[in-house]
């Protein structure tokens, strides 16, 4: 298998975003000359206090440590040099304003500082999770000797630092097997499941020569780590996964869904939706009143497989509506296999509009060999 990432990471230690030197002298000189000119047309000193004081505070929020050290000097230079010329006002007013430059301007610095710090904690743990994503999710595209395999993983990051979707590509002796899942619950809470069910597919992937057994498999895998986290004390969680295996001798492939998005199958202008019954989630088997059953569909040679999570599916507009899907493949179905994810995102994000991306997304698309 040969691929390059087509992921979204975080790169360790990522420069912290911040206004140019240049930028922020002509900012703080513009302040001051403006605070300056409407305290002496004023006559009140309370401009310096309302207006020039308070420029440290929004400086550390905004700039890097020495940025805001500068800012804060400066303003403080610049205060008491006007408080110190004005021969207005009690001394004992003058005094305090100069203190309470000085107070917030040594604690705008120790904000900074505080943000800065916190900032590259957040960054070093982005990039730990990043990391612990590239050893759970292969790089995409990814190629067997039956299928080439694209597609595109865009992750949420709000508040979480690891999806709950997972996907793998296994070449067995019995064809190619490809998994698309999302775990219950996102961020690294979830990185336990989500290694039980990787790590369980890869192994049983070769083992087992039937589906039926490979999801059993998965199902028990998904089980064990529960029990671990019940002892724990962490919460149970389920998958929802689709198991599909595609092998060169026949012209169909071969599903089994445990409760998942169910799959598209695109062939010259045809967008054909694929519809076979639906099993319960990984780890609910014991739940279920019947074992996993097998689907089968036509997937001739030169046709592609198009597989998405419930993060494409359930994008909405503003107004509620859900995203077309169907209808978004029919009007992309000209892109080649490793662009149509890619733009299927683009595509659900601009049908979102302001509402925005909700959801991990992961789209993946099975290209069929010609001669297979």
């Amino acid at each position: 298998m040969v691929g390059n990432r087509r992921m979204r990471t975080v790169e360790p230690f990522e420069a912290i975003e911040s206004p140019g030197h240049a930028q922020l002298i002509a900012a703080v000189a513009t302040v001051t000359v403006l605070v300056e000119a409407l305290g002496a047309l004023s006559g009140s000193e309370v401009w310096l206090l309302g207006l020039l004081v308070f420029l440290p505070g929004a400086a550390s929020a905004l700039c890097t440590v020495r940025q805001t050290t500068f800012v804060a000097a400066w303003t403080t230079l610049v205060v008491t040099g006007t408080v110190v010329v004005r021969d207005e006002g009690r001394w004992l007013d003058r005094l305090l304003l100069i203190l309470l430059t000085l107070g917030l301007a040594a604690t705008s610095v120790y904000a900074c500082r505080q943000r800065i710090r916190r900032e590259h904690e957040m960054l070093r743990l982005r990039s730990t999770a990043a990391a612990m994503q590239r050893h759970i999710l292969h790089p995409l595209p990814l190629l067997t000797g039956d299928v080439l395999v694209s597609g595109v993983y865009e992750p949420l990051h709000e508040d979480r630092l690891v999806g709950g979707d997972i996907y793998d590509v296994v070449s067995s002796p019995w064809g190619t097997r490809v998994l698309i899942g999302d775990v219950q619950g996102k961020g690294l809470a979830a990185v336990g499941t989500a290694f039980a069910a990787i790590g369980a597919f890869r192994e049983a992937a070769h083992r087992e020569p039937t589906l039926t057994a490979l999801v059993d498999a998965l199902d028990a895998a998904v089980v064990r780590h529960n029990s671990y986290a019940e002892l724990a004390g962490d919460d149970e969680r389920f998958v929802t996964a689709l198991v599909v295996s595609i092998d060169r001798g026949t012209e169909e492939a071969q599903a089994i869904n445990c409760g998942h998005v169910l799959p598209y199958v695109l062939d010259e202008d045809t967008v054909t939706s694929v519809r076979f019954d639906s099993g319960v989630p990984l780890g609910l088997a014991d739940l279920a009143s019947a074992p996993a059953t097998v689907g089968w569909f036509p997937f001739p040679p030169g046709a592609t497989l198009l597989l998405s999570t419930d993060g494409l599916t359930e994008t909405r507009a503003g107004d509620g509506r859900f995203y077309p899907v169907e209808e978004g493949l029919a009007k992309l179905r000209h892109l080649a296999p490793s662009d149509l994810p890619q733009a299927l995102l683009k595509d659900s994000l601009a049908f979102a509009g302001q509402s925005g991306q909700r959801d991990d997304v992961a789209v993946l698309t099975v290209r069929r060999s010609p001669g297979n």
